[in-house]
């Protein structure tokens, strides 16, 4: 059991949540899903045997997910980061987690369940580290410039 685990509270849509982020990435699945008993119902407000809280893995990475009720929603104080080495992979992620949500600057984007992600090619971190700050600035207005993070502009501003 990994010591620290993402908990990702839905109103409602837990399962369709994790189904739909499950069928994005490799090396995922379920493993685990939770219904409220009488008791949980009764105190949530919740339907008893519905979903309250599925496990699941994304790339090897533990979460869990519960239909809590609409008290709390995701916010971009919080966000997941996808490190991506290809811009097919960019391509891909962006694509599909950005289908019925919204992208924003810099490559954020809501995916339609309200959680934020960042679309991130690992070169970008590479270019914002090196040591010549004139690249790194160029480098960043590139970036600033952009919704989806487009590599080879990226490089081609480094290499100016």
């Amino acid at each position: 059991m990994q010591r620290i685990t993402p908990f990702l509270w839905f109103n409602d849509q837990a399962e369709e949540a994790v189904n739909f982020y499950v069928s994005i990435f490799d090396n995922s699945m379920v493993k685990n899903t939770t219904r409220y008993n009488e008791a949980g119902a009764q105190v949530s407000g919740r339907p008893k045997n519905s979903v309250m809280t599925i496990v699941f893995e994304l790339e090897g990475q533990e979460f869990v997910a519960l239909n809590g009720g609409p008290e709390f929603t995701f916010t971009p104080a919080i966000s997941l980061v996808v490190n991506c080495t290809t811009q097919l992979e960019v391509d891909e992620y962006w694509r599909k987690l950005s289908e019925g949500g919204s992208t924003e600057q810099c490559g954020w984007l809501k995916d339609k369940y309200g959680i934020s992600w960042q679309i991130v090619p690992t070169v970008l971190g590479e270019m914002l580290s090196s040591p010549d700050p004139q690249k790194t600035e160029k480098v960043m207005k590139a970036m600033l410039q952009m919704r989806k993070i487009d590599m080879k502009t990226l490089k081609d501003a480094f290499d100016q």
